[in-house]
């Protein structure tokens, strides 16, 4: 399945660099500057320009090393430059938290937003403890302009730094909160990614940092299975757009996190195994991007492409991990004559996703292990202390009568999940 099928940006990009010789223009001069009334024409333009991630960039971007930012409220430069920002984990330990007593109208176990996910944050003491700060009180948030201010972006196709000026480009900060000796500014998203747009931290710092005399912090805010993970970073030189530097990595719960090896083992021991589905044998290494996948749809149906649209997948990933939680049980399809199919959580993915830390997580591991190869591969690793070699696996897969699985090839890439899915399992007992 081709990245570009069915993509509505795909096909809106490619047929707007078409008409614009975008490519051409920005081989001859650097950059292109299109603007919001040039994109209405193929697309509604915040649609096209909503690119948070990577993964999200549009083929012909993809292709050609180039990225997309806004430079003012209906202009937007494409051109070679690095625009996203790797996350990296500093400390996997989770700290317990809780919510005051008298507190009624916020229920932890079910965060239906990022602002209910901030809120519950500060009124625990989250981000007094991560900010280091008891004196918070919040402050600027909501849409704004960005003033003007230039900055040096590296450029992907060489050394060079290309030098931008954006004036009064809209900004959104999702919350702020100011201290007695800093300005903390937070970008918060519930859904789990592999990287960031550098844009969402470094327009607000800019615009406060030339406001306030205090420090200012870029927070980056991620909720996800009862896990709120905060990243502090600072801009190392403040006109620089890549001088991003992570200072502080920290992840809490309210819920008890303390899963013991026995309990996992005890599961592996009674679980009744389950045929095998006619669903494609999973391939999606990420275990946790399954159960993030489990909580968007918790909420409303998708189909692959709103998906990709909303959240950083790409279209095959989004496939492969639909059909990884359609063969554990957690998610189905409904199919209509002409429409895309739409997918859903089922009644076992429900109770699950919406139960607590320690039980959802018993579950999930309930769900994998029901699954002949899953089972035999674990207690395999939990009777030899060590990782089973691929070919091992595959020897395993090859006697578990797994759907539509032929080649070699195809054998060794889904044992790359297996080995994953199982590595997985272990560390939830780590944390």
């Amino acid at each position: 399945m081709s990245n570009t099928t069915g993509k509505q940006n795909d096909r809106a990009w490619e047929s707007l660099f078409q008409e614009y010789e975008v490519l051409s223009h920005i081989e001859k001069n650097g950059s292109f500057i299109v603007s919001a009334a040039q994109m209405r024409t193929f697309r509604e333009p915040r649609l096209m320009a909503k690119i948070d991630h990577k993964i999200n960039l549009p083929q012909i971007f993809t292709d050609n090393n180039l990225a997309i930012l806004p430079i003012s409220r209906g202009e937007y430069i494409i051109a070679h430059m690095e625009a996203y920002q790797p996350f990296q984990t500093l400390d996997r330990m989770i700290t317990k938290a809780s919510l005051p007593a008298h507190i009624q109208s916020l229920d932890a176990s079910h965060i239906s937003s990022e602002a209910i996910a901030i809120n519950c944050a500060l009124a625990s003491g989250i981000l007094a403890d991560f900010l280091e700060d008891e004196d918070l009180i919040a402050t600027v948030s909501g849409r704004m302009g960005s003033g003007e201010f230039s900055f040096g972006i590296q450029n992907t196709s060489s050394d060079a730094v290309n030098q931008l000026t954006v004036a009064n480009a809209q900004v959104e900060i999702d919350a702020a909160f100011e201290g007695i000796h800093s300005l903390s500014i937070i970008e918060a998203k519930m859904d789990l990614a592999e990287d960031f747009l550098i844009r969402q931290l470094y327009y607000p710092y800019r615009i406060w940092h030339s406001r306030i005399s205090k420090p200012v912090h870029p927070i980056f805010f991620v909720y996800s299975n009862g896990i709120y993970h905060l990243y502090k970073y600072q801009f190392q030189n403040p006109t620089y757009y890549n001088s991003l530097e992570l200072i502080k990595h920290k992840s809490y719960s309210f819920e008890d996190t303390n899963i013991q090896l026995s309990e996992i083992q005890e599961i592996a021991t009674k679980v009744q195994i389950v045929p095998e589905p006619h669903i494609p044998f999973p391939q999606a290494n990420n275990f946790d991007r399954v159960i993030n996948l489990c909580e968007i749809l918790d909420t409303h149906e998708l189909s692959c492409e709103q998906i990709t649209e909303e959240y950083a997948f790409d279209l095959r990933q989004a496939d492969y991990y639909t059909n990884a939680a359609r063969y554990l049980g957690l998610v189905d399809k409904r199919c209509s004559d002409g429409l895309p199919s739409l997918f859903y959580l089922t009644a076992k993915g429900k109770k699950i996703i919406n139960s607590n830390y320690k039980q959802r997580h018993l579950a999930f591991c309930t769900a994998i292990l029901q699954h002949e190869v899953f089972r035999k591969v674990f207690i395999r690793y939990m009777d030899w202390g060590v990782t089973p070699t691929i070919q091992e696996i595959m020897n395993i897969m090859h006697r578990s009568h797994l759907y539509n699985l032929k080649s070699e090839n195809t054998y060794k890439r889904r044992s790359s999940t297996v080995i994953a899915w199982v590595t997985w399992i272990i560390r939830v007992t780590q944390l």
